[in-house]
């Protein structure tokens, strides 16, 4: 019998008890690190269920919020069962990918958009294939030092993800300026492209990536030693929306063609030749002299 005044005690509730698939899984589970919830697997049968369930349905995979060292058996268990993805990150994988890993991945997620594989050596064409044939809606792909990339599968890349907006390229030294130059044909709304660190790449590339790809913002190409000012030029009269480049190291583009660029508030990664020359001799002398700069 309850007494005047007395309250009687409310059954406490566990967390399990909530709904799963409306509640735990889309609006709980998806704020914790991904490390934290493959803890919680052994805590409990239920527990290992609703980590599975959640697995399931994960938009997004990024192998560094495991940890430095994400084992190969474990990748593959923790994508199994996954259909959904659409944002893979796997930079720090590189010992160990192979296409015998991320092959079963990309052939079971056709909504990828976005996929970070830059420095995975392990990989070979085939990857590069699989992408372009199960996942058409990709937006945004770096592959940067992956020596693996060449003519023919980016050419299937550009076949079949024509909606492509970001690609790193940074080092596949194997592409040359054809290839480039398909690419951007059939990838004409790329925002950001980078061709760094390859000598293979040259004027004919840069000037049909400026014709193709009218919306392009950022364009890399430190150390492609073909490139010469007249591309930059034409770069210039194109790319009307273009907001950096990146031509460090381009020994045969001058000043006479980034000053266009310049002009419209580009942003360059080389300085101007007299700012360029007072940096040198502070550093030389140690401090900056007095010099008047509108001589």
């Amino acid at each position: 019998m309850e007494l005047p005044g007395e309250t009687r005690p409310c059954p406490r509730g566990h967390l399990l008890d909530l709904p799963w698939e409306d509640i735990l899984v889309p609006h709980i589970l998806c704020h914790l690190p991904l490390r934290q919830l493959l803890s919680l697997q052994r805590v409990s049968k239920p527990f290992q269920t609703l980590i599975q369930l959640y697995l399931a349905n994960m938009r997004c995979f990024d192998s560094s919020q495991v940890g430095p060292h994400l084992p190969k058996a474990a990748f593959c268990n923790l994508l199994k069962d996954n259909e959904v993805l659409q944002h893979l990150a796997l930079q720090n994988c590189s010992d160990w990918l192979t296409d015998k890993e991320l092959l079963p991945v990309i052939g079971q997620n056709h909504h990828l958009q976005e996929i970070q594989l830059s420095s995975c050596l392990q990989l070979s064409r085939h990857a590069l294939v699989a992408i372009s044939l199960s996942c058409p809606n990709m937006r945004c792909l770096s592959l940067a030092h992956c020596e693996w990339v060449d003519s023919l599968s980016l050419r299937s890349l550009a076949d079949h993800c024509k909606g492509l907006e970001s690609l790193d390229l940074t080092a596949c030294r194997q592409l040359k300026d054809e290839a480039i130059c398909y690419l951007v044909q059939k990838c004409s709304r790329l925002k950001s492209l980078s061709l760094a660190v390859n000598a293979n790449v040259g004027d004919t590339a840069v000037e049909e990536i400026a014709k193709c790809c009218r919306e392009l913002e950022h364009l890399d190409l430190t150390g492609c030693l073909r490139v010469k000012n007249e591309s930059i030029r034409v770069l210039a009269e194109y790319c009307a929306k273009l907001r950096s480049l990146k031509v460090k190291h381009c020994h045969k583009v001058a000043e006479s063609s980034l000053s266009i660029l310049r002009g419209r508030g580009v942003e360059l990664d080389v300085e101007l030749p007299l700012q360029r020359a007072l940096v040198l001799l502070q550093d030389g002398v140690g401090f900056a002299p007095f010099i008047n700069l509108q001589i």
